[in-house]
């Protein structure tokens, strides 16, 4: 049993500031020299990376559609390991859902597993009495999630917080603190930037968190949310640990794995990096943004899906390192390539040149395309075994013509098979959680380790038997998703 202070902050929609607030709690914690830890609910790299950043140490995903409902306590166990509060931020409204299966894999499932008091952050500006008809309903739509209080967001006067606090006072439910209409400064980068600033650790980025932690401990009662954070129960283990997970073998070498990613933030889930230093790897980071080279001894290349598409400019305008990626994958040497990587390892992404590993282009569409696949590996690559199927996320603006190559990354049900595999490159917009699947790291790292000698002779890959369990694991079926669906993630 583990007695890790914590909370989730979540609101009845986007919209209401709860990112800002989320942020701005852990870096009101951490001015008071407090260890914290900040999870986002989801998919999402954006908020966990500010989270983290707030937090001064890595944000995390908790993401159960990615990574399965059982993981997700042992997860946050590992995540939050010596911190003396750890914050949640929520996705959507409490009760919502990216797939509509909010029982499964929405902010009250999680704070339910997580046995996690939950903080409502309430958008007040157009509210009275009935404030007090929302929460109550809030409160009780779910026995299994406790809400611990409310936070108030955009009070217009004095008189506007007394009501509210009144009506409050009438149903029970605490008021952690209230926030006047610009008291929360909109001073977060554009969502557009992704991860980015966090990652090339911009003084924008900086400043942005020290304001939103200077605002929030202004305006909330951090002794009461503290005192809230504390009454969470012990929570029952295991700890998810990499070594343990990935099944590290011991190798007379350790290969150089480089790794997409800034000195703030990779640009895939921090547990990409843990596995892959389990698995027996030494983890450089590169940044396709600003490094001109893979780092010294490289013999594998990770680029996760964080990177946003709106940075193609700058991933066009830096030719030498497009160039040593072009070499280094025709050469064998092993690629993994999400996201937006997919298009830059292409010809052209709208007109501009790119990798030229693949046989194919890219142009940004009208819509966003976003959503979670039950995924099959259609071949053997070094990140899957014929047959294995997982879970995966993707959001993305950018077509890629042809869809897939003569061997696609993925296929499934009721889609186009997509992606491209190529002597030992991977690509897909695909983005995966590597804890569902750990062996994908001892994949890697073994592949980084026979080099391109696997390449020789070419020999036709050959299915899993129907008896044999593919290593990557089988996620609950999803709902029947089209690829050209907007959704919002935060």
């Amino acid at each position: 049993m583990s007695a890790q202070p914590r909370l989730v902050v979540s609101a009845p929609a986007s919209g209401h500031g709860k990112t800002a607030i989320a942020v701005g709690l852990l870096a009101a914690c951490a001015a008071r020299g407090v260890p914290s830890a900040g999870f986002k609910v989801g998919p999402d790299h954006t908020d966990a990376a500010y989270l983290g950043l707030a937090a001064g140490r890595p944000g995390r995903n908790l993401d159960p559609r990615l990574v399965g409902a059982q993981r997700i306590a042992p997860l946050f166990l590992h995540g939050s390991s010596g911190a003396q509060i750890s914050v949640i931020e929520g996705a959507m409204g409490l009760f919502d859902s990216l797939t509509g299966q909010p029982e499964i894999d929405g902010t009250a499932a999680v704070a339910a597993v997580l046995h996690a008091p939950v903080v409502l952050v309430v958008d007040v500006a157009s509210m009275g009495h009935s404030l007090a008809a929302l929460v109550h309903g809030f409160r009780m739509f779910d026995e299994m999630v406790h809400l611990g209080g409310v936070i108030l967001n955009r009070v217009a006067s004095p008189r506007h917080e007394q009501m509210l606090r009144t009506a409050l006072d009438d149903i029970g439910m605490p008021v952690l603190g209230s926030l006047r209409r610009g008291d929360l400064p909109n001073v977060l980068p554009a969502r557009a930037h992704g991860p980015v600033p966090v990652a090339h650790r911009t003084v924008e980025a900086s400043r942005a968190v020290r304001r939103l932690g200077e605002a929030v401990s202004a305006g909330l009662d951090l002794d009461r949310i503290m005192a809230l954070a504390n009454s969470a129960p012990p929570l029952p283990g295991p700890i998810w640990t990499p070594s343990e997970a990935a099944g590290a073998e011991v190798f007379e070498q350790r290969p150089v794995v480089a790794l997409a990613g800034g000195p703030g933030a990779p640009y895939t889930y921090v547990e990409t990096a843990e596995l892959l230093t389990a698995a027996g790897a030494d983890v450089a980071v590169v940044d396709p943004l600003r490094d001109e080279c893979l780092p010294p001894g490289t013999r594998a290349l990770v680029v996760g899906g964080g990177l946003p598409e709106g940075y193609a400019e700058e991933l066009s305008a830096n030719r030498r390192l497009c160039n040593t990626v072009a070499k280094f994958a025709a050469d064998g040497w092993p690629v993994i390539a999400e996201g937006v990587a997919l298009p830059w390892l292409g010809r052209d992404f709208d007109g501009r040149p790119m990798c030229a590993v693949l046989d194919a282009s890219a142009v940004t569409g009208d819509q966003t395309v976003a959503g979670y696949r039950e995924a099959t590996a259609p071949s053997t690559s070094p990140l899957a075994p014929a047959g294995a199927r997982i879970t995966g996320y993707k959001q993305h603006r950018a077509i890629v013509t042809p869809r897939a190559g003569a061997i696609p990354a993925w296929t499934w049900s009721g889609g186009n098979p997509e992606g491209f595999v190529w002597r030992q490159v991977h690509a897909s917009q695909l983005g995966l959680h590597w804890a569902a699947a750990p062996e994908i790291a001892k994949r890697v790292v073994s592949a980084a380790i026979s080099g391109p000698a696997q390449l020789l002779p070419p020999v036709p890959l050959r299915p899993m038997p129907p008896t044999a369990a593919p290593p990557l694991v089988k996620q609950a079926p999803e709902p029947n998703l089209n690829d050209t669906v907007d959704i919002t993630t935060s």
